[in-house]
């Protein structure tokens, strides 16, 4: 008798993710999908660019660091919150969050130096692909970057040990950790993908 509840209690958790498992499905599908394009790009920078040559912006070096870091922070977010550290655990969301808009800020300084080189996306075939690819990179990121902020938020909001207990246990936040760090992390590796072919080519 008194192992039924339990027993039912499994069953619904189990059905809890069984149910959530399209979402996971729907973000490895775009994953692809997006690795699709950004390897076509990269393709067809090769085949177009000819003999022109950029020099890749130094302070992209330095936004390399930071996003590497930022998924650093992130695998330690979710490390914190399954030792029940939760309040260190918002704390390097928030530092994943500032150093994903430290990323952008970088990217788009970087983008200064390019025009400073007079480089711009309507006079060098090379350069314009630098802008574009590096473009719509950042709008991966930003788009990462309101999940995170909308899960900061979220967690942030909790005070108490027991909330954050409570907060961290429920399947649905448990599910959402869990993809938008594999996005973010995602994002992290297209970008040295991007930024070792810029220097290789």
């Amino acid at each position: 008798m008194t192992d039924k509840p339990k027993i039912k209690a499994d069953a619904e958790h189990k059905d809890v993710f069984r149910r959530r498992e399209p979402f996971n499905f729907m973000l490895w599908t775009a994953i692809v999908g997006i690795s699709i394009m950004f390897f076509a790009l990269t393709l067809l920078y090769v085949a177009r660019k000819g003999t022109t040559q950029v020099m890749i912006p130094s302070l992209f070096w330095l936004s390399t660091f930071f996003i590497t870091l930022s998924s650093i922070t992130l695998w330690r977010v979710n490390v914190t919150i399954r030792r029940e550290r939760f309040r260190q655990a918002k704390l390097l969301l928030g530092a994943t969050l500032a150093l994903g808009l430290c990323f952008i800020g970088l990217q788009v300084a970087g983008w200064q130096q390019l025009i400073s080189a007079k480089i711009y996306i309507n006079n060098n075939l090379a350069g314009s692909f630098i802008y574009i690819i590096s473009g719509l990179h950042i709008a991966h990121i930003l788009g990462g970057l309101v999940f995170l902020s909308l899960m900061f938020v979220d967690i942030a909001r909790h005070k108490t040990y027991v909330d954050s207990f409570i907060h961290s246990v429920n399947p649905p936040n448990q599910l959402r950790l869990k993809l938008v760090t594999v996005y973010w992390h995602f994002v992290d590796i297209l970008w040295w993908y991007l930024f070792g072919f810029f220097l290789w080519f």
